[in-house]
């Protein structure tokens, strides 16, 4: 659906130059470690992995966001083979950040603002395993956390389907090719469109009024 969409921008801007180039993507370099003394990291998965940076980008103690694939068996995917399904590798970022300055916490709540976790293997316009939403934890205090946030939100949402997003743990994680890295700064008009076209905030409204993310 996201390629769709964005062949028909495509076309009706007829801009060859919003084009980024595809070259200089290195799937092959996986992460694995979940920081180091000074900072953490931590793996989300909620759709589309071109909005799920923007939200992360621009909070204080957070140090990268990147874009990638993990949760699945394929070694050095690319985006073709992860979109495609089959791969077990769903979207996501790997956030590295400060914890003197932010928590996990925190992640956590702009996180789930920013999906809608009433539904599996989808997320928006986007449908498939590679789309689910998903907290991929990094050691034990991290699944302790994301338990007790998803219990605590569960008993205090403001829409009535329960929670289906996923709490599995950190694995590889292989960065996606250049060209989707910060698409949204990259490419404002396509992603723009490409938002708009597939709900994803009017959805979010819905589920989470004021406080949604965007």
């Amino acid at each position: 659906m996201k390629n769709m969409i964005a062949a028909l921008l495509g076309l009706y801007l007829g801009l060859a130059g919003l084009t980024v180039a595809m070259a200089g993507g290195d799937t092959g370099n996986k992460i694995t470690a979940g920081g180091s003394d000074r900072t953490q990291a931590a793996t989300f998965a909620g759709g589309c992995f071109w909005c799920m940076e923007a939200p992360f980008d621009k909070l204080p103690g957070v140090i990268s966001v990147t874009a990638g694939y993990t949760g699945g068996s394929l070694k050095n995917p690319t985006y073709e083979q992860v979109s495609a399904g089959g791969t077990g590798h769903a979207e996501s970022v790997r956030i590295v950040y400060d914890p003197a300055r932010i928590s996990y916490s925190r992640l956590l709540e702009v996180f789930w603002r920013n999906i809608d976790p009433t539904v599996k293997d989808r997320q928006f316009c986007d449908r498939g395993h590679q789309y689910r939403s998903a907290i991929f934890f990094h050691g034990e205090e991290q699944r302790r956390i994301a338990f007790e946030s998803k219990t605590a939100l569960g008993k205090n949402k403001p829409f009535k389907a329960p929670i289906v997003t996923e709490i599995v743990p950190a694995s590889e994680f292989y960065p996606a090719e250049e060209y989707h890295q910060h698409y949204y700064k990259k490419n404002p008009i396509r992603y723009k469109f490409y938002r708009g076209s597939c709900g994803r905030d009017a959805r979010l409204k819905e589920l989470w009024g004021s406080s949604a993310g965007h």
